[in-house]
């Protein structure tokens, strides 16, 4: 470790980097503790060992092989948290295939902006959940599911080539709505004439450079950006954020965020696969009461959230009847955590050591991690420092120069865990990575002289709503396609609950018979939930440079304003 009176910190560590693919590093973990429990889900009633893991992840990849799948294709997941979630996300590293992470809260647009934009070739989807339909979905998206077999010819998606349905309940059970559609069945068959041989030849030719994952992440302008993300990349950072929570083989992890996230993908699924710890899934989607279940029965050690979860879990009507005794640690990232939130997760939930993360998913996505050592303040007040072979600087804004110690500008990461790019858009790729490797967070902090950040506020616009990244061009788009609207700003405001909510200033052509309740309709059949304005105002003009640009930041003062005088 090095650091000067620059905001500057290299942090070497032990052990070295893990230099080998998922699959090679999850077999090794598999011989060690084939017998124990690799995952339990609740809501499925399922359990798997090790080695009964292993098993159903080789099927799985060899079935991905029998249609014709292999390294470099990019396969879709579009559903809840289940085993086969966490199976196709194995099975596709395990034959070099990339795992593209599509949010399920995405509305049909969304949906088939992710498919062209990562050039998808296979979508394995569940039927729905809740309210949403998936199939229907599909069936608007992609049309040709009505028409086609099997393998799909899409003008709209010309990389599509299977759309695989599998009912969590029932994966080897499910019925086809429509001809085009492929069931979990037919992919596990199509591979059972493989010899194991061919998968082991597979695997041992992938390099742990090969891409291997594409998360969508939100970013100030135009749509999602995809980063492209590598073996290297994914399982060092699961594993050096396990070595620096402590988490081990005897560890239960109760996992609360969705896996399309890289925080349940990286840091949980992986993170407990790197080192032999046991995943719980307590739901399909956060509840809190089924997590506070989960970690009473399953006696779970550790537990992970979004601040929003930690409060809905504290503040359940039932929370006096779990036991929370088992739990040791976690981490809460996603928004800044309140002093007395820390509190009462310490001494409500007995959860001593749990820490505080940050990071993006262009990191992969940990850059910085509080320990169990630190004292309160500094896990209340900082994000930690960076892991193990990562670097950060902060830079002065206008020349990029590194800062003194204590002064606020832009963080910068480099290291192993730098996204190889951002899939088909090199133009964002070299805006985020400059040439000596160092990623550009769009964040502004501060570093102590012993190499603790402190976050202070965001060069970008994006919004953080409850864990969520949220960017506010996206819902500009969508507002001013409504045939009153004529133009609309979109940002984000301080909330004790989510930590940030969406507000929109809207100027109207008429003002007659819109309303708020009519807008937040308009959107709700157009996005996701949670990107729908929870604030609206209506105006007649917005605050403006000289040049003429919208000055969002005068917006924001002036909302703070008016509702710290209500």
């Amino acid at each position: 470790m090095s650091l000067n009176q620059e905001s500057y910190l290299c942090r070497k560590g032990t052990p070295p980097l893990l230099e080998t693919t998922i699959p090679a590093h999850f077999q090794s973990i598999e011989k060690k503790y084939s017998q124990r429990e690799a995952v339990v889900s609740l809501p499925q009633n399922r359990r798997l060992t090790y080695g009964q893991l292993s098993e159903e992840i080789d099927r799985l990849a060899k079935g991905l092989m029998g249609l014709g799948f292999g390294r470099g294709n990019r396969i879709g997941i579009w559903s809840t948290n289940n085993i086969e979630w966490l199976l196709l996300q194995m099975a596709t590293a395990r034959i070099g295939a990339v795992l593209v992470n599509i949010n399920p809260a995405y509305k049909p647009a969304e949906l088939a902006y992710a498919l062209r934009k990562s050039e998808v070739q296979a979508l394995f989807v569940i039927p729905g959940f809740r309210v949403s339909n998936y199939v229907a979905t599909l069936a608007e998206v992609v049309t040709e599911l009505k028409k086609s077999s099997g393998q799909i010819t899409s003008t709209e998606f010309p990389f599509l080539q299977r759309v695989v349905l599998y009912d969590p309940r029932s994966p080897a059970e499910t019925l086809k709505p429509f001809p085009g559609f492929t069931v979990w069945k037919e992919v596990i068959a199509s591979g059972e004439a493989l010899l194991q041989s061919a998968l082991e030849s597979v695997t041992a030719s992938l390099q742990c450079h090969d891409p291997i994952n594409i998360q969508y992440t939100s970013g100030t302008t135009g749509f999602p950006k995809a980063v492209v993300l590598s073996h290297r990349n994914i399982l060092n950072n699961a594993f050096f954020t396990a070595q620096a929570m402590h988490f081990g083989q005897k560890d239960r992890l109760c996992v609360s965020v969705p896996f399309y996230h890289c925080f349940g993908m990286v840091l949980a699924n992986l993170l407990c696969l790197s080192v032999g710890a046991c995943i719980v899934i307590p739901c399909e989607h956060f509840d809190a009461g089924q997590v506070l279940q989960a970690v009473d029965q399953e006696k779970c050690t550790a537990i992970h959230g979004v601040p929003t979860m930690f409060i809905a879990e504290l503040e359940h009507h039932d929370f006096n009847r779990y036991d929370m005794s088992s739990l040791r640690t976690g981490i809460m990232a996603g928004a800044p955590c309140p002093p007395s939130l820390m509190t009462r997760i310490i001494e409500e939930m007995h959860c001593r050591d749990i820490l505080i993360g940050y990071g993006e998913t262009e990191a992969s996505p940990i850059t910085h991690l509080t320990t169990r050592e630190d004292s309160i303040e500094r896990r209340i007040t900082t994000v930690g420092r960076n892991l193990p072979h990562q670097e950060v600087k902060i830079v002065n804004v206008a020349d990029g120069a590194t800062v003194p110690v204590g002064e606020v500008g832009e963080i910068c990461f480099r290291g192993y865990h730098i996204m190889q790019g951002y899939y088909g858009d090199p133009e964002a790729t070299v805006k985020a990575v400059d040439e000596e490797g160092w990623l550009y967070s769009g964040d502004l902090g501060r570093m102590d002289s012993e190499g603790y950040v402190q976050i202070t506020g965001r060069l970008k616009e994006m919004i953080i709503r409850g864990g969520e990244n949220i960017y506010p061009r996206e819902i500009e788009e969508v507002l001013i396609t409504h045939p009153d609207v004529v133009e609309a700003a979109v940002f984000g405001v301080p909330d004790d609950y989510y930590g940030e909510e969406i507000m929109a200033w809207i100027r109207l052509r008429h003002q007659d018979n819109v309303t708020e309740d009519t807008i937040r309709e308009f959107c709700r059949d157009k996005m996701a939930h949670f990107k729908v304005p929870h604030y609206i105002r209506f105006v007649s003009e917005f605050p403006m440079t000289v040049t003429g640009k919208i000055q969002k930041f005068r917006m924001r003062e002036i909302a703070v304003a008016e509702r710290g005088n209500k």
